[in-house]
């Protein structure tokens, strides 16, 4: 069992100083952090910030590629009391720019050539924000500050200002409805009540070895950062390019050996059929934790095979709850079963309820959109109001439920089961239709390796159209297909058009970019 903690630094303070000469981080090249060295990282960093005038409620911009410095500013931020809002280093540097600009940083901790970008593209009147520069380049402007000198200045740490568990740790950003992110405000308190939940239900121990794939910038790294940490663990970096890699990302995980795995299903998928995992006396991770998109069946059950000891967990949750359901797969998957597994049972001390579309409560076994209450939910969106009123609902105990947005039905011996998004529900023709139970059927087929389902409206009314990707060696047939869907769905769900395609656009969590389908000339 973890350290209790009120603040999420709380947890670098102890590991540090418990086990200073443990690693606490490493990355593909060999480089390393001990605990002692990420302390003393993370407090020049926090030392720094607060003489430049930053605490409590203040944010921090993390413009900068996975590294052993990108961890200990994560650290360094939260030390000195600000939260940090990490964005992507790999999107558009406009789009970077426009969010740490919306989030009102007060200094970003960036590389030389980013640096550049935000200075290039910073939106508004508002001034730049004092920026952090790690590489080889010096910071351009006398305000800022290198990286190394941060790390070698020897004046008195200034004195931080008290912490408290409601006080804001970071914002991530997801894509908004109409086009503009929003910023998701999450506090230690919310971290704090999913790394309780993790220590009670996923065995960790002191010590493990956790895979740290997902980017800074997506929120399964909250559990990557800071269960590693609170167990005095070693995070072993995956890099942008290693991380989309199946093969060589097969053998990094042999080569580190790692305990814990958290990834996207669609990773998990790539590593069971190209990762070389069927190689003898491979060594598979004792936890496998998979959240963020529905896992195909028939993926899941070559990975069960694969690692028949794994404890392998589907966690389901938006950003705005972190992991709110949770259900461990069985130690063995029928070769008949056909259909993803359910998301499971609300993680406790979170409540959970199904309601229809005037916010009544459901019978089990009914379909509606859940809601989640209680300590892991978000503050809110950063000043949107207008976000809040329209996700936020109370019950007559005036008690603050989150509508997530998603349909589900509730089964009496599995918890939850995943029917789609309400934000995907069409009408066409006078029925309603869930664009992702078209792609669940579409799924079922032996030889499609991913699809997506998009819907355009013009003068003629609704289109649906799939973009089927196939496994490799296998061909595609549009009649087939239609044929294939038939066997699964009522005639006005079959898609009007089904394009196959190499690959999917994904984003860079590995989400499908459904954006980049539609604006497809396919469906002009």
């Amino acid at each position: 069992m973890g350290t209790t903690f009120e603040h999420l630094s709380d947890l670098l303070d102890r590991a540090a100083s418990l086990h200073p000469d443990r690693v606490a981080v490493e990355d593909e090249s060999g480089r390393a952090l001990t605990y002692a060295a990420l302390d003393q990282a993370a407090d020049r960093t926090a030392a720094r910030l607060t003489r430049w005038g930053v605490g409590r409620e203040d944010r921090v911009g993390l413009y900068l590629p996975k590294s052993l410095e990108s961890v200990a500013a994560i650290h360094g931020i939260l030390r000195s009391g600000a939260a940090y809002v990490p964005v992507d280093p790999t999107a558009p540097p406009l789009r970077c720019a426009s969010i740490l600009a919306d989030a009102h940083v007060r200094a970003v901790v960036t590389s030389a050539p980013l640096a550049d970008e935000i200075r290039l593209h910073w939106p508004g009147p508002a001034g730049l924000p004092r920026l952090i520069v790690v590489g080889d380049a010096r910071p351009a402007s006398s305000g800022d500050a290198h990286w190394s000198d941060v790390l070698n200045d020897d004046a008195p740490t200034p004195l931080i200002p008290p912490r408290h568990a409601d006080d804001l740790a970071y914002i991530l950003y997801t894509s908004g409805s109409t086009g503009v992110p929003k910023g998701v405000m999450l506090s230690h308190a919310n971290a704090r009540c999913f790394l309780d939940w993790c220590d009670a239900a996923l065995g960790l121990r002191d010590g493990d070895r956790f895979s740290s794939h997902a980017p800074f910038h997506f929120d399964l790294s909250v559990f990557d950062l800071y269960a590693c940490c609170r167990h005095a663990g070693t995070l072993c970096l995956i890099g942008e390019s290693l991380a989309k890699d199946p093969a060589r990302l097969g053998a990094f995980l042999a080569e580190k050996t790692l305990d814990v795995w958290y990834s996207a299903p669609s990773i998990l998928a790539l590593l069971s059929s190209h990762g070389g995992l069927e190689r003898e006396g491979f060594p598979a991770p004792r936890v496998v934790l998979f959240a963020g998109e529905v896992f195909p069946i028939r993926h899941l059950q070559r990975l069960r095979s694969l690692w028949p000891d794994a404890a392998l967990w589907n966690l389901y949750g938006p950003t705005e709850t972190n992991v709110c359901t949770a259900f461990r797969i069985p130690d063995s998957i029928p070769s008949d079963r056909d259909v993803p597994f359910p998301i499971g049972p609300v993680c406790p001390p979170l409540t959970a309820r199904v309601v229809d579309e005037e916010g009544r409560d459901l019978p089990p076994g009914t379909q509606g959109e859940l809601l989640i209450s209680g300590p892991g939910v978000m503050r809110g969106y950063f000043r949107r109001p207008d976000l809040d009123a329209s996700v936020f609902v109370e019950d007559e105990h005036k008690r603050a439920w989150y509508r997530t947005g998603d349909l589900v039905i509730e089964s009496a011996d599995s918890g939850f089961i995943f029917h789609g998004r309400r934000d995907r529900m069409i009408k066409k023709r006078g029925y309603r239709i869930e664009l992702g139970e078209i792609e669940s059927a579409l799924g079922r087929h032996d030889d499609v390796e991913r699809v997506a389902v998009v819907a355009s409206s013009d003068e003629a009314g609704v289109a649906v159209s799939a973009f089927v990707s196939m496994r490799p060696g296998r061909k595609g047939s549009i009649i087939a297909m239609k044929r294939h869907c038939t066997a699964y769905l009522p005639h006005y769900m079959v898609p009007d058009r089904i394009a196959f395609v190499s690959e999917l656009p994904t984003t860079s969590t590995d989400k499908i970019d459904y954006q980049k389908l539609k604006n497809n000339k396919m469906l002009s």
